[in-house]
């Protein structure tokens, strides 16, 4: 079975310096999470979806979305057969391993709910008949930061979708030095090789299900979100699909790191990417300038950590 230090050593070859972005991806997708990476354009967002199709071995799809993408683009339509009259479902783009929805919130919202069912259930419903889609199946969306130029905020229903929120940043000058350097020699994404299979990440993904989680972690993450539902400065905390969401992330950082069971610190590692973007702050903290992810830190450190031996 191929082990993770394979998988993120083909990722680093597209992907300069950002190896913990890349480990929280590759974790959200054993952890069968969607990923919402929210950045300015040009710092990688779409070489990285390529470079985790290439790598695993996915079959790949992207659409770059606008206020003109329809939901029949995401999901498909139906066409009469000229022959016997019938119905013929045509699939739409939503039909792969990896489905890149770039900008996706220059889409308006009847296009962005298309993605919820294939998000949550794994299938889609077109003219009363459900399609399934393929297994493994992952949506990385990319987001431009608010008040770009024709966007609009995805509403809290759809942010609740996505198991994380990541951000690449701009590189540090040596890495930005080194990934010129490469593209004088080609386009780093060439030199990719796959590394698994559909099998090997069935395999992968059951053995990090597998993971022990003890009963004191699960009552930690429990307190963690009771106390964002609480927090003065939240209209709303971490839901019951949120903590669940945790949970299967530390699993899957446990197995990344090589081990069958998890630590309080698996769950302070995702905490931050995992929950933030599921906080919605009060009028008051907003005015006062007060950040969800400060309103996080302070829950983090103000919540004791059980011992797990």
């Amino acid at each position: 079975m191929v082990n993770q230090e394979v998988i993120l050593n083909e990722l680093k070859k597209a992907v300069v310096g950002k190896d913990e972005v890349l480990e929280m991806a590759l974790i959200a997708f054993l952890a069968r999470g969607h990923i919402l990476i929210e950045d300015i354009p040009g710092v990688g967002k779409t070489t990285m979806a390529l470079a985790m199709s290439k790598a695993l071995g996915l079959v790949y799809r992207r659409i770059q979305f606008t206020p003109d993408v329809l939901p029949s683009d995401i999901v498909g339509f139906s066409l009469p057969d000229k022959a016997t009259g019938e119905m013929i479902y045509k699939p739409g783009a939503i039909f792969c391993n990896l489905f890149l929805a770039d900008e996706l919130n220059r889409a308006t919202s009847r296009t962005q709910s298309a993605l919820l069912e294939a998000m949550e259930e794994g299938r889609v419903t077109v003219d009363g008949v459900t399609h399934p889609v393929p297994d493994p199946f992952i949506v990385i969306a990319t987001q431009n930061p608010a008040g770009s130029s024709g966007t609009q905020l995805l509403p809290e229903s759809q942010l609740d979708r996505f198991m994380v929120r990541l951000s690449l940043g701009y590189p540090d000058p040596a890495y930005e030095l080194d990934l010129l350097q490469r593209k004088q020699t080609g386009n780093p994404l060439d030199r990719i090789v796959r590394v698994a299979d559909s099998e090997e990440l069935a395999a992968i993904r059951a053995e990090a299900d597998k993971v022990y989680v003890d009963k004191k972690i699960l009552d930690y993450v429990i307190r963690l979100s009771n106390a964002s539902r609480n927090h003065p400065s939240l209209l709303h905390g971490a839901s019951p699909r949120a903590s669940i969401a945790v949970i299967s992330m530390a699993k899957a950082r446990a197995w990344v790191r090589g081990r069958d069971y998890v630590l309080p610190e698996d769950v302070k590692a995702i905490y931050p990417a995992t929950i933030t973007h599921r906080y919605l702050l009060t009028a008051e903290a907003k005015a006062s300038g007060t950040s969800a992810a400060a309103v996080l830190d302070k829950i983090l450190s103000s919540t004791p950590s059980p011992a797990v031996r």
